[in-house]
C-alpha cells in the first residue's frame, strides 16, 4: 500500500459523514460480518469529513475535509475467505479399551505412547503373546475352529489375508466359513508368533481391535498380576491425527464439513487442515455455556509432530467469495443517508464518491468486498496514511 499523501478533495456531491456503527445487510448462508470493525478502524484513523450542506453555493463541489495524512491503495479482484478463530486441542483419532479375555499372569505389557500393529503382541501372558487382529464387527467371544461360520470367522479371514498368511484368490477375505485354507493360515501365524500350531484360536489369544495399528494412551494391567479376563488391560488411540474446537453451539451454521482451516501449532508453525464432522448435540459447560465438538483432519499429519492433547490456535474458513472486486477495510466511509463509499483518485488527479455495497470480509488479509457502479479493477482509492 502507498503512503503517498493526497488531499481529500472530491466533486461528488453525496453527503459524507464520520463513521458510525451501521450493519450491513445478510448476505448468502452465512451472513455477512459486522461494520463495526469498519468503523473502528476507519475512526482510528483520524480522518474527518465535513458534511455538505444541500443549499450552500460553495457545497456544490462536494469537497472534503480532511487534516490527517492520507495515502492510496488499489481496487483489487480475486478471492476473499471470512473466517473464525477458534482454539482447539491437537491428539489422535478415536479411544479404544482393550478389554483381555486370557487367563494367567501378565508378563509383559506396552509402554504409554507405543504404536503396535495388526499382527503384533499387544501384550503377553504366561510369556505368550496376545495378538492384534482387525476387527471391527464383533469382539473375540469364542474359541474360533474348523467348521464355524459367523462374523467372527469373516474377520479373522479378512485378518489373515491383510497379513499376507493367506492369497485372497485362495481364502476370501469376505468368506465367513473356517475351512483348509483358513485354517494353514492360522498355523503360519501362530508359527510366526512362537506359538503351539493347533489350527485352533482359543479364546483370549488373538483380540480384535477396529484400527490398522494403534498408540497406547494407558496402561491399566500390571506386570506379574493376574490377567482377569474381561478386565481393561491398557487403552489406545488410532494413529491419525486429529484438531478437535469445543465450538459456541449458536456458531455451528458457521461452519459446514469440508471448510478449510488453518491451524496453529505450538511452535509457531502452521498447517492447513479441513473440517471432518461438526457436532449436532451441545453440550452444557460448568460456565453455562453450550458447545459443539468440530473436529479436524490436518492435511499433513506429519507437520503436526507427536504432541498429544496439545492446545492449538484454529482459524476455519467460514465462507468465500471469488472474482469480487475488493479494497483495504479502512477505505470505507460511512454516508450520512446510511451505507459506504469510496473516495477514488482519478487519473487526473481529481477526486470523487462512489457509493458502494459491502459484502465478505476478509479478516486476515484486511480487505472487504466491494460493488459500486464505475468501481473498477486498479482504481486508486484513498485509505488513511499508515
Amino acid at each position: 500500500m502507498s503512503t503517498t499523501e493526497v488531499p481529500r478533495q472530491a466533486t461528488d456531491t453525496t453527503d459524507v459523514t464520520p463513521p458510525a456503527a451501521l450493519p450491513p445487510a445478510p448476505r448468502g448462508r452465512r451472513g455477512w460480518r459486522t461494520a463495526i470493525v469498519v468503523v473502528t478502524v476507519v475512526a482510528a484513523a483520524g480522518v474527518t469529513v465535513a458534511v455538505v450542506k444541500p443549499f450552500d453555493r460553495k457545497a456544490a463541489t462536494g469537497t472534503i475535509q480532511n487534516t490527517a495524512p492520507t495515502g492510496l491503495a488499489q481496487v483489487t479482484k480475486g478471492t476473499l475467505s471470512a473466517r473464525t478463530m477458534e482454539n482447539g486441542t491437537l491428539g489422535y483419532v478415536g479411544k479404544l479399551q482393550i478389554v483381555g479375555k486370557a487367563s494367567g499372569t501378565i508378563t509383559r505389557l506396552p509402554a504409554v505412547g507405543d504404536i503396535i500393529g495388526q499382527g503384533k503382541p499387544l501384550y503377553r501372558v504366561d510369556n505368550k503373546p496376545v495378538i492384534f487382529l482387525k476387527g471391527t464387527v464383533t469382539p473375540a467371544y469364542r474359541e474360533l475352529k474348523w467348521g464355524m461360520e459367523g462374523a467372527d470367522v469373516r474377520q479373522l479371514n479378512a485378518a489373515l489375508v491383510a497379513l499376507k498368511y493367506a492369497n485372497k484368490k485362495k481364502l476370501s477375505p469376505k468368506s465367513d466359513y473356517f475351512g483348509a485354507r483358513t485354517y494353514y493360515a492360522l498355523v503360519r501365524l501362530q508359527k510366526k508368533m512362537g506359538l503351539k500350531q493347533t489350527g485352533t484360536l482359543p479364546l483370549g489369544q488373538a483380540l480384535f481391535v477396529p484400527a490398522d495399528e494403534i498408540r497406547v494412551t494407558k496402561v491399566s494391567g500390571v506386570r506379574g498380576t493376574a490377567a482377569m479376563p474381561g478386565s481393561v488391560v491398557l487403552e489406545g488411540s488410532s494413529t491419525r491425527r486429529e484438531v478437535t474446537v469445543a465450538l459456541n453451539a449458536y456458531q455451528q451454521s458457521d461452519v459446514v464439513t469440508g471448510d478449510k482451516v488453518l491451524i496453529t501449532l505450538p511452535t509457531g508453525k502452521t498447517t492447513p487442515g479441513e473440517v471432518s464432522s461438526v457436532g449436532k448435540v451441545a453440550e452444557k459447560k460448568n460456565d453455562d455455556s453450550t458447545t459443539i465438538t468440530v473436529r479436524i483432519r490436518p492435511e499433513k499429519p506429519k507437520d503436526t509432530g507427536r504432541l498429544d492433547q496439545a492446545p492449538v490456535q484454529v482459524s476455519i474458513v467460514t465462507d468465500t467469495a471469488k472474482d469480487v472486486l475488493s479494497v483495504p477495510v479502512n477505505a470505507l466511509l460511512a454516508l450520512a443517508g446510511g451505507g459506504y463509499a469510496l473516495e477514488v483518485v482519478e487519473a487526473n488527479g481529481s477526486h470523487r464518491l462512489i457509493p458502494v455495497e459491502v459484502g465478505l470480509f476478509d479478516d486476515a488479509a484486511g480487505v472487504v468486498e466491494v460493488r459500486g457502479e464505475g468501481l473498477q479493477v486498479g482504481q486508486n482509492v484513498v485509505v488513511p496514511a499508515s
